[in-house]
């Protein structure tokens, strides 16, 4: 491919929309564009990397006998109201109607349509275990698209589903896609770590993400310095030293114009673990809760929608106000009754504490919660934060930034139950259907790479998805003898099983170095009017700025060579 004919067009500076590195590079080096908010088309340097990714997902889910399929990406409003999270996906998921008023909706993802296809398809414990993927786009409604393909309106997906008789047979289903994932992100050059996570709305099972530790990374993840313990800040769990004051009765205080805790702990000349932060939860259709949390924690609203149900979320002043007779800051759990109070675990039996007294303008001293609190229940229901000790062996939690790049969850019966997708057993019994649901994030595994291995001048491409494997610098290409041998050497590199993109444009040598070093072709061969009197070649590598030379009749023999070594270090990481 010579570059001068291909849709390349690098840009000089950084793009007034870039909110990351990875977001800046792509931009910058031609790979994607963006035409919305949240939505990019994938130009072709962009794509070739797209295409790279999937063909080694592909291989390896071959490998565990997975079989591909494609699904639609709009789905009946019908089949949804059957799981029930037509109401319960909210505003993330688009809505549309047709002609006829009929509702549907861009599939977020696929587990109903996955169900409803072993509800027509499967009958017997014969036709298990199955597993089913897909490489399709997925949309959600994202509120604040940002970082280019790392938060985004419309992406592309590999979701694979497992359809199991069995405990048993999920086990070995989930066991079979984490030593896949782990060996798709392996041969893509990445970083990564494991940890445990949240189900959400997929569901309540077992689940575990795969996140890349990088600076730009939008999710956080706890990690032990002592242990295996891996998490992600949503589901993680962390020892915290319990504090109260000295057992004093309950006193109104006066805190005019302090609402928060900063400005409550500062103006009562007490520490922000002495103060118990209420928060004021509401879900359609069912009871409101006030959740209990110290002042010096973050109420965790992963763990609050597990103890309570999908559904809920902060009330809005207006709510808070009309339940409580007082403005939000001001309000506490002393005197409530028709409310369910769930407070957190490290609040179990602490006294003299500062809450609020449920009037403008006041506070109220030497709370116990076990003498003046209906507490319903006791939970983890705090984000865990730096100074937290492990709850496996007591060693220190530190808190990264992190990407990620895959999630597998154990469904279980969820939807298969909900949609009636079941099985034959042995003796005839009907049984439903043990489902699992895995995904992979195609653009993130690209944004990945540029956030981990990108450096000042550009793109750094792992030789194993990079769009082409040599980037062929051809200097005074206006000269006979230069351009005879390029036309050449790059017939010899194309035939030795090499992807080429020939620069042979008529412009300077610096802005040939320079888109070279942006776009990030792994290896670089120079072709100049010195080389071709010599007939010696500079070979470069990108990641190093290793240079070596090679005869002419040697080139294409090196560049083999020098590509196999590249990929021999990333199968040996």
């Amino acid at each position: 491919m010579r570059f001068d004919k291909s849709l390349i067009a690098t840009l000089r500076e950084d793009p007034k929309e870039a909110e990351s590195k990875s977001h800046r590079i792509l931009l910058r080096g031609g790979f994607i564009k963006q035409l919305a908010s949240g939505i990019h088309t994938y130009l072709p340097l962009g794509w070739r990397v797209l295409l790279k990714v999937s063909n080694i997902i592909r291989e390896e889910m071959d490998r565990i006998g997975a079989q591909e399929m494609l699904m639609p990406a709009i789905s009946p409003k019908e089949l949804w109201e059957e799981s029930g999270r037509w109401k319960e996906y909210g505003a993330d998921m688009f809505r549309l109607k047709d002609r006829k008023n009929r509702e549907y909706c861009l599939c977020p993802t696929h587990e109903e349509i996955v169900a409803d296809i072993a509800r027509s398809k499967i009958r017997s414990y014969r036709d298990l275990p199955q597993i089913w993927y897909q490489m399709q786009t997925k949309f959600r409604d994202e509120p604040r698209p940002r970082s280019g393909v790392l938060r985004s309106r419309q992406f592309i997906m590999k979701d694979s589903y497992s359809l199991d008789c069995d405990e048993t047979g999920l086990n070995r289903s989930f066991e079979l896609h984490q030593q896949a994932y782990e060996k798709i992100f392996k041969r893509c050059d990445l970083a990564f770590v494991a940890v445990d996570a949240s189900g959400g709305l997929m569901g309540a099972g077992e689940s575990k993400e795969f996140m890349a530790v990088v600076d730009g990374g939008e999710d956080l993840i706890v990690l032990c310095d002592q242990c295996d313990y891996r998490s992600n800040i949503q589901v993680a769990q962390g020892e915290g030293q319990r504090a109260s004051l000295a057992d004093t009765p309950l006193e109104p205080v006066a805190t005019p114009d302090k609402r928060t805790v900063g400005e409550v702990t500062a103006f009562l000349n007490v520490a922000p673990q002495n103060l118990v932060k209420s928060m004021f939860f509401t879900a359609a259709g069912k009871e409101p809760a006030l959740i209990l949390v110290r002042g010096d924690y973050e109420a965790n609203e992963e763990k609050i929608a597990r103890l309570l149900g999908h559904g809920y979320a902060p009330a809005g002043a207006e709510a808070i106000t009309k339940t409580f007779g007082a403005q939000p800051g001001y309000i506490g759990p002393v005197g409530i009754d028709a409310i369910g109070i769930y407070a957190d675990e490290l609040l179990r039996d602490a006294q003299g504490m500062i809450t609020g007294a449920n009037r403008d303008g006041y506070h109220i001293t030497g709370l116990a919660l076990t003498r003046d609190v209906r507490v319903r229940a006791y939970a983890d229901l705090r984000t865990v934060k730096l100074g937290d000790r492990c709850t496996k062996c007591g060693g220190a939690l530190k808190i990264e930034n992190a990407l990620e790049l895959g999630h597998i969850f154990k469904l279980g019966t969820k939807y298969s139950l909900s949609l009636g997708a079941c099985y034959l057993d042995e003796k005839g019994v009907s049984k439903p259907i043990i489902m699992g649901s895995y995904g992979i994030g195609l653009e993130r595994i690209m944004a990945c790479a540029c956030e981990q291995k990108a450096d000042d001048r550009g793109a750094v491409w792992p030789v194993s998805i990079a769009p082409f494997d040599i980037h062929l610098a051809v200097l005074n290409p206006h000269e006979e003898t230069v351009a005879e041998m390029s036309s050449e050497t790059a017939r010899l590199l194309t035939e030795a099983g090499l992807s080429v993109i020939i620069d042979d444009r008529d412009i300077s040598a610096g802005i040939k170095f320079n888109d070279a070093d942006l776009i990030g072709i792994p290896i670089r061969l120079t072709i100049g009017p010195k080389g071709v009197k010599t007939n010696r070649f500079d070979i470069n590598l990108r990641e190093t700025g290793d240079i070596f030379t090679a005869e002419r009749s040697e080139v294409a023999v090196r560049c083999v060579e020098t590509k196999n070594l590249l990929q021999r270090r990333i199968d040996g990481n």
